[in-house]
Protein backbone atom coordinates (compact mmCIF):
# COMPACT_ATOMS: atom_id res chain seq x y z
CA UNK A 1 0.00 0.00 0.00
CA UNK A 2 1.24 3.51 -0.84
CA UNK A 3 2.81 5.20 2.19
CA UNK A 4 0.57 8.20 1.60
CA UNK A 5 -2.58 6.09 1.87
CA UNK A 6 -4.26 5.87 5.26
CA UNK A 7 -7.14 3.40 5.27
CA UNK A 8 -10.30 4.82 6.85
CA UNK A 9 -12.10 2.22 8.96
CA UNK A 10 -14.61 4.36 10.86
CA UNK A 11 -16.22 7.71 10.03
CA UNK A 12 -18.12 10.11 12.26
CA UNK A 13 -20.83 11.80 10.18
CA UNK A 14 -21.17 15.35 11.46
CA UNK A 15 -24.65 15.77 10.04
CA UNK A 16 -28.18 14.35 10.09
CA UNK A 17 -31.10 13.23 7.97
CA UNK A 18 -30.84 12.14 4.36
CA UNK A 19 -27.22 13.15 3.85
CA UNK A 20 -26.18 11.06 6.86
CA UNK A 21 -28.04 8.09 5.36
CA UNK A 22 -26.47 8.79 1.97
CA UNK A 23 -23.00 8.56 3.49
CA UNK A 24 -23.91 5.43 5.47
CA UNK A 25 -25.01 3.73 2.23
CA UNK A 26 -21.61 4.13 0.59
CA UNK A 27 -19.70 3.33 3.79
CA UNK A 28 -21.54 0.00 4.06
CA UNK A 29 -20.49 -0.87 0.52
CA UNK A 30 -16.88 -0.06 1.43
CA UNK A 31 -16.92 -1.92 4.76
CA UNK A 32 -16.43 1.31 6.73
CA UNK A 33 -18.17 1.66 10.10
CA UNK A 34 -20.15 4.82 10.81
CA UNK A 35 -21.04 6.93 13.82
CA UNK A 36 -24.05 9.24 13.62
CA UNK A 37 -25.32 11.94 15.92
CA UNK A 38 -28.83 12.80 16.99
CA UNK A 39 -30.59 15.40 19.10
CA UNK A 40 -33.11 14.34 21.78
CA UNK A 41 -36.14 14.72 19.48
CA UNK A 42 -34.47 12.68 16.71
CA UNK A 43 -34.08 9.33 18.46
CA UNK A 44 -36.60 7.64 16.14
CA UNK A 45 -35.26 9.10 12.89
CA UNK A 46 -33.47 6.70 10.52
CA UNK A 47 -30.07 8.34 10.79
CA UNK A 48 -30.13 7.61 14.55
CA UNK A 49 -30.93 3.94 13.91
CA UNK A 50 -29.04 2.73 10.86
CA UNK A 51 -25.41 3.51 11.66
CA UNK A 52 -23.06 1.22 13.57
CA UNK A 53 -23.10 3.64 16.51
CA UNK A 54 -25.31 6.61 17.30
CA UNK A 55 -24.53 9.26 19.89
CA UNK A 56 -27.10 11.43 21.63
CA UNK A 57 -26.21 15.13 21.55
CA UNK A 58 -27.53 16.69 24.73
CA UNK A 59 -28.70 20.25 24.18
CA UNK A 60 -31.50 22.38 22.83
CA UNK A 61 -29.75 24.58 20.27
CA UNK A 62 -27.60 23.91 17.21
CA UNK A 63 -24.62 25.53 18.92
CA UNK A 64 -24.96 22.89 21.64
CA UNK A 65 -25.44 19.99 19.22
CA UNK A 66 -24.51 19.83 15.53
CA UNK A 67 -22.42 23.03 15.59
CA UNK A 68 -20.50 22.16 18.77
CA UNK A 69 -17.14 21.66 17.12
CA UNK A 70 -15.11 20.55 20.13
CA UNK A 71 -17.80 18.09 21.20
CA UNK A 72 -17.99 16.46 17.76
CA UNK A 73 -14.23 16.04 17.59
CA UNK A 74 -14.07 14.60 21.11
CA UNK A 75 -16.80 12.09 20.24
CA UNK A 76 -14.94 11.05 17.10
CA UNK A 77 -11.72 10.47 19.01
CA UNK A 78 -13.42 8.72 21.92
CA UNK A 79 -15.22 6.32 19.58
CA UNK A 80 -12.12 5.53 17.54
CA UNK A 81 -13.09 7.25 14.30
CA UNK A 82 -10.40 7.87 11.71
CA UNK A 83 -12.24 10.65 9.90
CA UNK A 84 -15.13 13.10 9.96
CA UNK A 85 -17.47 13.61 7.02
CA UNK A 86 -19.34 16.93 7.33
CA UNK A 87 -21.99 16.30 4.65
CA UNK A 88 -23.40 19.62 3.47
CA UNK A 89 -24.60 22.60 5.49
CA UNK A 90 -23.73 22.87 9.20
CA UNK A 91 -19.90 22.77 9.48
CA UNK A 92 -19.12 21.55 5.94
CA UNK A 93 -17.58 24.85 4.81
CA UNK A 94 -16.20 25.99 8.16
CA UNK A 95 -12.44 26.34 7.76
CA UNK A 96 -11.96 26.58 11.52
CA UNK A 97 -13.65 23.23 12.05
CA UNK A 98 -11.64 21.60 9.26
CA UNK A 99 -8.43 22.84 10.87
CA UNK A 100 -9.46 21.59 14.31
CA UNK A 101 -10.23 18.18 12.84
CA UNK A 102 -6.86 17.93 11.15
CA UNK A 103 -4.99 19.33 14.17
CA UNK A 104 -6.62 16.62 16.30
CA UNK A 105 -5.09 13.94 14.10
CA UNK A 106 -8.34 13.03 12.38
CA UNK A 107 -8.96 13.12 8.62
CA UNK A 108 -11.33 15.82 7.36
CA UNK A 109 -13.21 14.47 4.35
CA UNK A 110 -13.14 17.67 2.35
CA UNK A 111 -10.77 20.37 1.13
CA UNK A 112 -7.88 21.85 3.09
CA UNK A 113 -8.83 24.59 5.59
CA UNK A 114 -6.96 27.30 3.67
CA UNK A 115 -8.90 26.57 0.46
CA UNK A 116 -12.22 26.53 2.32
CA UNK A 117 -11.36 29.95 3.74
CA UNK A 118 -10.23 31.32 0.38
CA UNK A 119 -13.24 30.18 -1.61
CA UNK A 120 -15.71 31.00 1.15
CA UNK A 121 -15.03 34.70 0.79
CA UNK A 122 -17.01 36.00 -2.16
CA UNK A 123 -14.54 38.81 -2.89
CA UNK A 124 -11.35 36.77 -2.58
CA UNK A 125 -12.83 33.85 -4.51
CA UNK A 126 -13.65 36.13 -7.44
CA UNK A 127 -10.17 37.65 -7.41
CA UNK A 128 -8.72 34.13 -7.36
CA UNK A 129 -10.96 33.02 -10.22
CA UNK A 130 -9.89 36.06 -12.22
CA UNK A 131 -6.25 35.17 -11.54
CA UNK A 132 -6.79 31.82 -13.26
CA UNK A 133 -8.55 33.43 -16.23
CA UNK A 134 -12.15 32.64 -15.33
CA UNK A 135 -14.56 35.32 -16.55
CA UNK A 136 -16.22 37.23 -13.73
CA UNK A 137 -19.24 39.49 -13.79
CA UNK A 138 -18.27 43.18 -14.09
CA UNK A 139 -18.41 44.65 -10.62
CA UNK A 140 -16.64 46.06 -7.59
CA UNK A 141 -15.01 43.85 -4.95
CA UNK A 142 -12.86 46.45 -3.19
CA UNK A 143 -12.27 47.31 0.45
CA UNK A 144 -13.65 50.87 0.32
CA UNK A 145 -17.20 50.48 1.62
CA UNK A 146 -18.13 54.16 1.77
CA UNK A 147 -21.38 55.28 0.19
CA UNK A 148 -19.52 57.64 -2.13
CA UNK A 149 -17.24 54.93 -3.49
CA UNK A 150 -19.96 52.30 -3.85
CA UNK A 151 -22.33 54.73 -5.56
CA UNK A 152 -19.61 55.81 -7.99
CA UNK A 153 -18.78 52.19 -8.80
CA UNK A 154 -22.47 51.36 -9.36
CA UNK A 155 -22.81 54.26 -11.77
CA UNK A 156 -19.77 53.04 -13.70
CA UNK A 157 -20.99 49.43 -13.85
CA UNK A 158 -24.37 50.55 -15.12
CA UNK A 159 -27.84 49.65 -13.87
CA UNK A 160 -29.33 47.26 -12.99
CA UNK A 161 -26.75 46.54 -10.28
CA UNK A 162 -26.76 43.73 -7.73
CA UNK A 163 -25.68 44.52 -4.16
CA UNK A 164 -24.55 41.33 -2.41
CA UNK A 165 -23.19 40.62 1.09
CA UNK A 166 -19.56 39.56 0.64
CA UNK A 167 -19.83 36.79 3.26
CA UNK A 168 -23.46 35.96 2.62
CA UNK A 169 -25.61 33.19 1.26
CA UNK A 170 -29.21 32.15 0.83
CA UNK A 171 -30.20 35.50 -0.63
CA UNK A 172 -29.57 37.44 2.60
CA UNK A 173 -27.98 40.88 2.20
CA UNK A 174 -28.89 40.98 -1.48
CA UNK A 175 -30.68 43.75 -3.38
CA UNK A 176 -31.20 44.55 -7.07
CA UNK A 177 -31.05 48.27 -7.90
CA UNK A 178 -32.62 49.38 -11.17
CA UNK A 179 -32.23 53.16 -10.84
CA UNK A 180 -29.47 55.38 -9.46
CA UNK A 181 -31.81 57.21 -7.08
CA UNK A 182 -32.71 53.88 -5.40
CA UNK A 183 -29.11 52.94 -4.62
CA UNK A 184 -28.63 54.40 -1.14
CA UNK A 185 -31.81 52.93 0.35
CA UNK A 186 -31.04 49.53 -1.14
CA UNK A 187 -27.45 49.66 0.12
CA UNK A 188 -28.56 50.53 3.65
CA UNK A 189 -31.06 47.66 3.66
CA UNK A 190 -28.52 45.15 2.31
CA UNK A 191 -25.89 46.17 4.88
CA UNK A 192 -28.34 45.92 7.79
CA UNK A 193 -29.42 42.46 6.70
CA UNK A 194 -25.84 41.30 6.14
CA UNK A 195 -24.76 42.57 9.57
CA UNK A 196 -27.63 40.77 11.30
CA UNK A 197 -27.15 37.52 9.41
CA UNK A 198 -23.36 37.24 9.15
CA UNK A 199 -21.89 39.79 11.56
CA UNK A 200 -20.25 41.59 8.64
CA UNK A 201 -21.88 44.33 6.55
CA UNK A 202 -19.31 44.47 3.74
CA UNK A 203 -20.82 44.13 0.27
CA UNK A 204 -19.77 43.68 -3.31
CA UNK A 205 -21.38 45.04 -6.45
CA UNK A 206 -22.09 43.19 -9.66
CA UNK A 207 -23.73 43.91 -12.96
CA UNK A 208 -27.17 42.32 -12.68
CA UNK A 209 -27.57 39.71 -15.40
CA UNK A 210 -31.09 39.66 -16.81
CA UNK A 211 -32.65 36.30 -17.77
CA UNK A 212 -29.79 34.40 -16.15
CA UNK A 213 -29.34 30.66 -15.87
CA UNK A 214 -27.56 29.03 -12.94
CA UNK A 215 -25.07 26.41 -14.15
CA UNK A 216 -22.63 24.55 -11.91
CA UNK A 217 -19.81 22.11 -12.63
CA UNK A 218 -19.00 19.16 -10.40
CA UNK A 219 -15.27 18.73 -9.82
CA UNK A 220 -13.05 16.11 -8.18
CA UNK A 221 -9.39 16.55 -7.29
CA UNK A 222 -7.01 14.13 -5.60
CA UNK A 223 -3.73 14.79 -3.77
CA UNK A 224 -1.68 13.50 -6.70
CA UNK A 225 -2.29 16.38 -9.07
CA UNK A 226 -5.30 14.99 -10.96
CA UNK A 227 -8.22 17.37 -11.47
CA UNK A 228 -11.42 16.16 -13.14
CA UNK A 229 -14.88 17.46 -13.89
CA UNK A 230 -18.12 15.49 -14.04
CA UNK A 231 -19.99 17.95 -16.26
CA UNK A 232 -22.72 20.40 -15.40
CA UNK A 233 -25.96 20.67 -13.50
CA UNK A 234 -28.54 23.33 -14.25
CA UNK A 235 -30.09 24.76 -11.08
CA UNK A 236 -32.04 27.69 -12.50
CA UNK A 237 -35.39 26.79 -10.92
CA UNK A 238 -35.11 28.56 -7.58
CA UNK A 239 -37.46 30.04 -5.04
CA UNK A 240 -36.14 32.77 -2.74
CA UNK A 241 -32.62 31.96 -3.99
CA UNK A 242 -32.97 28.30 -2.96
CA UNK A 243 -32.76 25.59 -5.63
CA UNK A 244 -35.85 23.39 -5.92
CA UNK A 245 -35.39 21.66 -9.31
CA UNK A 246 -32.06 20.60 -10.80
CA UNK A 247 -31.21 18.70 -13.96
CA UNK A 248 -28.35 17.46 -16.06
CA UNK A 249 -27.36 17.89 -18.85
CA UNK A 250 -28.40 21.52 -19.31
CA UNK A 251 -30.35 22.25 -22.48
CA UNK A 252 -28.72 25.70 -22.55
CA UNK A 253 -25.19 24.44 -23.29
CA UNK A 254 -23.84 23.39 -26.63
CA UNK A 255 -20.64 21.37 -26.74
CA UNK A 256 -18.48 24.44 -27.28
CA UNK A 257 -19.77 26.35 -24.24
CA UNK A 258 -19.78 23.16 -22.14
CA UNK A 259 -16.11 22.54 -22.95
CA UNK A 260 -15.16 26.14 -22.15
CA UNK A 261 -16.89 25.95 -18.77
CA UNK A 262 -15.28 22.58 -18.06
CA UNK A 263 -11.80 23.87 -18.84
CA UNK A 264 -12.38 27.00 -16.74
CA UNK A 265 -13.38 24.77 -13.82
CA UNK A 266 -10.25 22.65 -14.14
CA UNK A 267 -8.12 25.77 -14.42
CA UNK A 268 -9.41 26.93 -11.03
CA UNK A 269 -9.08 23.60 -9.21
CA UNK A 270 -5.57 23.13 -10.59
CA UNK A 271 -4.59 26.67 -9.70
CA UNK A 272 -5.66 26.48 -6.06
CA UNK A 273 -4.46 22.85 -5.67
CA UNK A 274 -7.95 21.72 -4.68
CA UNK A 275 -8.63 18.49 -2.80
CA UNK A 276 -11.86 16.49 -2.79
CA UNK A 277 -15.29 17.10 -4.29
CA UNK A 278 -16.51 20.60 -5.04
CA UNK A 279 -18.80 22.62 -7.24
CA UNK A 280 -18.00 25.69 -9.30
CA UNK A 281 -21.05 27.83 -9.97
CA UNK A 282 -21.60 30.08 -12.96
CA UNK A 283 -24.16 32.52 -14.26
CA UNK A 284 -25.00 32.06 -17.94
CA UNK A 285 -26.53 35.01 -19.76
CA UNK A 286 -28.96 34.95 -22.67
CA UNK A 287 -26.10 35.41 -25.14
CA UNK A 288 -24.28 32.27 -24.02
CA UNK A 289 -21.61 34.12 -22.04
CA UNK A 290 -20.78 32.65 -18.63
CA UNK A 291 -19.33 34.21 -15.48
CA UNK A 292 -17.86 32.71 -12.31
CA UNK A 293 -20.22 33.06 -9.36
CA UNK A 294 -18.70 31.11 -6.46
CA UNK A 295 -17.25 27.77 -5.44
CA UNK A 296 -18.88 25.43 -2.93
CA UNK A 297 -16.16 23.43 -1.20
CA UNK A 298 -18.37 20.48 -0.29
CA UNK A 299 -20.83 17.94 -1.60
CA UNK A 300 -23.97 19.57 -2.99
CA UNK A 301 -27.56 18.65 -2.17
CA UNK A 302 -28.10 17.98 -5.88
CA UNK A 303 -25.09 15.68 -6.36
CA UNK A 304 -27.27 12.58 -7.08
CA UNK A 305 -28.20 13.73 -10.60
CA UNK A 306 -24.51 13.77 -11.49
CA UNK A 307 -24.21 10.26 -10.09
CA UNK A 308 -27.20 9.18 -12.18
CA UNK A 309 -25.75 10.31 -15.53
CA UNK A 310 -22.08 9.47 -14.90
CA UNK A 311 -22.34 6.36 -12.74
CA UNK A 312 -19.75 7.79 -10.33
CA UNK A 313 -20.36 7.50 -6.56
CA UNK A 314 -19.18 10.90 -5.35
CA UNK A 315 -19.07 9.95 -1.67
CA UNK A 316 -16.92 6.93 -2.52
CA UNK A 317 -14.53 9.23 -4.39
CA UNK A 318 -14.49 11.69 -1.48
CA UNK A 319 -13.42 8.94 0.90
CA UNK A 320 -10.76 7.60 -1.47
CA UNK A 321 -9.29 11.08 -1.90
CA UNK A 322 -9.29 11.62 1.88
CA UNK A 323 -7.38 8.35 2.29
CA UNK A 324 -4.71 9.74 -0.04
CA UNK A 325 -5.54 7.52 -3.00
CA UNK A 326 -5.16 8.64 -6.58
CA UNK A 327 -8.39 8.96 -8.56
CA UNK A 328 -8.93 5.81 -10.60
CA UNK A 329 -10.84 7.75 -13.25
CA UNK A 330 -9.56 9.49 -16.37
CA UNK A 331 -11.40 12.47 -17.84
CA UNK A 332 -12.17 10.68 -21.10
CA UNK A 333 -13.86 7.85 -19.15
CA UNK A 334 -16.46 10.20 -17.66
CA UNK A 335 -19.49 10.51 -19.92
CA UNK A 336 -22.99 11.93 -19.62
CA UNK A 337 -25.56 9.22 -20.24
CA UNK A 338 -29.24 10.06 -20.48
CA UNK A 339 -30.91 12.79 -18.43
CA UNK A 340 -31.54 13.19 -14.70
CA UNK A 341 -33.81 15.50 -12.72
CA UNK A 342 -33.96 16.13 -8.98
CA UNK A 343 -36.84 17.84 -7.18
CA UNK A 344 -36.75 18.82 -3.53
CA UNK A 345 -39.81 17.87 -1.53
CA UNK A 346 -40.43 20.29 1.33
CA UNK A 347 -42.79 20.24 4.30
CA UNK A 348 -44.45 23.51 3.41
CA UNK A 349 -47.76 24.92 2.24
CA UNK A 350 -47.48 26.67 -1.15
CA UNK A 351 -51.02 28.02 -0.68
CA UNK A 352 -50.04 29.76 2.55
CA UNK A 353 -46.89 31.60 1.48
CA UNK A 354 -44.88 28.36 1.78
CA UNK A 355 -45.12 28.31 5.58
CA UNK A 356 -43.45 25.23 7.08
CA UNK A 357 -45.64 22.24 7.87
CA UNK A 358 -44.95 20.18 10.99
CA UNK A 359 -46.41 16.99 12.41
CA UNK A 360 -46.36 13.21 12.04
CA UNK A 361 -45.79 11.46 8.74
CA UNK A 362 -48.67 9.02 8.76
CA UNK A 363 -47.53 7.31 5.58
CA UNK A 364 -44.50 7.71 3.33
CA UNK A 365 -44.92 6.34 -0.17
CA UNK A 366 -42.27 4.80 -2.41
CA UNK A 367 -41.97 4.89 -6.16
CA UNK A 368 -42.50 1.68 -8.13
CA UNK A 369 -40.64 3.02 -11.18
CA UNK A 370 -37.19 1.96 -12.33
CA UNK A 371 -34.25 4.36 -12.16
CA UNK A 372 -35.91 6.41 -9.43
CA UNK A 373 -34.09 7.23 -6.23
CA UNK A 374 -35.51 8.98 -3.19
CA UNK A 375 -33.06 10.22 -0.59
CA UNK A 376 -34.95 10.98 2.61
CA UNK A 377 -34.25 11.12 6.31
CA UNK A 378 -37.70 9.93 7.33
CA UNK A 379 -39.91 6.83 7.45
CA UNK A 380 -43.61 6.46 8.18
CA UNK A 381 -44.40 7.44 11.75
CA UNK A 382 -41.60 9.99 12.13
CA UNK A 383 -42.40 13.48 13.37
CA UNK A 384 -41.22 16.53 11.43
CA UNK A 385 -40.34 19.47 13.66
CA UNK A 386 -39.65 23.11 12.90
CA UNK A 387 -36.11 22.92 14.30
CA UNK A 388 -34.40 21.95 11.04
CA UNK A 389 -34.55 22.58 7.32
CA UNK A 390 -38.03 21.68 5.99
CA UNK A 391 -36.69 19.52 3.15
CA UNK A 392 -38.27 16.07 3.51
CA UNK A 393 -36.67 14.32 0.57
CA UNK A 394 -34.93 14.57 -2.76
CA UNK A 395 -36.64 12.70 -5.58
CA UNK A 396 -34.15 11.85 -8.32
CA UNK A 397 -35.05 10.23 -11.63
CA UNK A 398 -33.14 9.10 -14.69
CA UNK A 399 -34.47 8.83 -18.24
CA UNK A 400 -32.97 8.11 -21.62
CA UNK A 401 -33.73 11.71 -22.60
CA UNK A 402 -35.11 14.88 -21.01
CA UNK A 403 -38.75 14.33 -21.94
CA UNK A 404 -38.81 10.83 -20.48
CA UNK A 405 -37.12 12.09 -17.31
CA UNK A 406 -39.77 14.82 -16.94
CA UNK A 407 -42.62 12.33 -17.37
CA UNK A 408 -41.06 9.87 -14.96
CA UNK A 409 -40.55 12.57 -12.34
CA UNK A 410 -44.20 13.60 -12.56
CA UNK A 411 -45.34 10.01 -12.12
CA UNK A 412 -42.96 9.41 -9.22
CA UNK A 413 -44.21 12.53 -7.44
CA UNK A 414 -47.68 10.95 -7.38
CA UNK A 415 -46.28 7.93 -5.55
CA UNK A 416 -44.03 9.48 -2.90
CA UNK A 417 -46.77 10.67 -0.58
CA UNK A 418 -46.08 12.23 2.80
CA UNK A 419 -49.52 11.84 4.36
CA UNK A 420 -50.09 13.93 7.47
CA UNK A 421 -48.15 16.94 6.18
CA UNK A 422 -48.62 19.62 3.59
CA UNK A 423 -45.89 19.44 0.95
CA UNK A 424 -44.89 21.15 -2.26
CA UNK A 425 -45.37 18.03 -4.45
CA UNK A 426 -48.21 19.53 -6.48
CA UNK A 427 -46.20 22.74 -6.88
CA UNK A 428 -43.26 20.74 -8.23
CA UNK A 429 -45.56 18.93 -10.67
CA UNK A 430 -46.84 22.30 -11.92
CA UNK A 431 -43.28 23.34 -12.65
CA UNK A 432 -42.56 20.13 -14.55
CA UNK A 433 -45.79 20.48 -16.53
CA UNK A 434 -45.29 24.15 -17.41
CA UNK A 435 -44.64 24.64 -21.12
CA UNK A 436 -41.73 26.99 -20.46
CA UNK A 437 -39.99 24.29 -18.42
CA UNK A 438 -40.71 21.67 -21.06
CA UNK A 439 -39.24 24.04 -23.67
CA UNK A 440 -36.11 24.50 -21.56
CA UNK A 441 -36.75 28.17 -20.75
CA UNK A 442 -35.48 27.78 -17.19
CA UNK A 443 -34.22 31.11 -15.89
CA UNK A 444 -33.61 31.95 -12.23
CA UNK A 445 -36.76 34.12 -12.15
CA UNK A 446 -38.91 31.24 -13.46
CA UNK A 447 -41.09 30.71 -10.37
CA UNK A 448 -41.66 34.44 -9.91
CA UNK A 449 -42.51 34.98 -13.58
CA UNK A 450 -45.02 32.11 -13.59
CA UNK A 451 -46.18 32.53 -10.00
CA UNK A 452 -49.91 32.66 -10.73
CA UNK A 453 -49.85 29.52 -12.88
CA UNK A 454 -47.81 27.51 -10.40
CA UNK A 455 -49.99 28.18 -7.38
CA UNK A 456 -53.22 26.21 -7.52
CA UNK A 457 -56.14 26.68 -5.17
CA UNK A 458 -56.83 23.03 -4.40
CA UNK A 459 -55.42 19.58 -4.90
CA UNK A 460 -56.00 18.05 -8.30
CA UNK A 461 -58.32 15.07 -8.67
CA UNK A 462 -55.42 12.69 -9.20
CA UNK A 463 -53.84 13.89 -5.97
CA UNK A 464 -57.08 13.36 -4.08
CA UNK A 465 -57.27 9.84 -5.52
CA UNK A 466 -53.65 9.21 -4.54
CA UNK A 467 -54.46 10.14 -0.94
CA UNK A 468 -57.35 7.68 -0.87
CA UNK A 469 -55.18 4.90 -2.29
CA UNK A 470 -52.38 5.74 0.14
CA UNK A 471 -54.73 5.52 3.10
CA UNK A 472 -55.83 2.08 1.90
CA UNK A 473 -52.21 0.96 1.48
CA UNK A 474 -51.40 2.30 4.93
CA UNK A 475 -54.07 0.09 6.45
CA UNK A 476 -52.75 -2.93 4.53
CA UNK A 477 -49.20 -2.16 5.56
CA UNK A 478 -50.25 -1.96 9.19
CA UNK A 479 -51.92 -5.37 8.98
CA UNK A 480 -48.90 -6.90 7.31
CA UNK A 481 -46.48 -5.50 9.87
CA UNK A 482 -48.43 -7.20 12.65
CA UNK A 483 -48.16 -10.56 10.91
CA UNK A 484 -44.50 -10.55 9.98
CA UNK A 485 -41.30 -9.09 11.34
CA UNK A 486 -39.50 -6.43 9.35
CA UNK A 487 -36.30 -4.50 9.75
CA UNK A 488 -35.87 -0.77 9.53
CA UNK A 489 -34.12 -1.26 6.19
CA UNK A 490 -37.31 -2.80 4.82
CA UNK A 491 -39.06 0.50 5.47
CA UNK A 492 -36.74 2.39 3.16
CA UNK A 493 -36.22 -0.18 0.44
CA UNK A 494 -36.27 2.61 -2.14
CA UNK A 495 -33.19 4.27 -0.62
CA UNK A 496 -30.44 4.53 -3.24
CA UNK A 497 -32.64 2.68 -5.72
CA UNK A 498 -30.43 3.29 -8.73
Amino acid sequence: MDEQVKKIKKILIANRGEIALRIIGTCRELGIKTITLYAPEEKKLPHALYSDEAILLEGQTLSETYLNQDLLISIAKEKGADAIHPGYGFLSENDGFAKKVEDSGLIFIGPTPDVILLMGDKIQSKLTAQKYNLPIIPGYHGQDQSLECLKQQADQIGYPVLIKASKGGGGKGMRVVYKANEFQDSLDAAKREAKNAFGDDSVLLEKFIEDPRHIEFQVLSDTHGKHLHLYERECSIQRRHQKIVEETPSVALDNSVREKMAQASISLTSGINYRGAGTIEYILDKNGEFFFLEMNTRLQVEHPITEMVTGVDLVKEQIAIAEGRALGLEQEQIKQRGHSIEVRIYAEDPQNDFLPSVGKIEFLGESSLKNVRMDTGYVSGNVVSINYDPMLAKLIVWGSDRNSAIEKCKLALNEVLFLGLKTNRSYLKKILEHQSFVDGETFTHFVQTHKEQLLTEKASSDEELAHVIAAYLLNRKGTKSEQSSSTVWDQISGFRNI
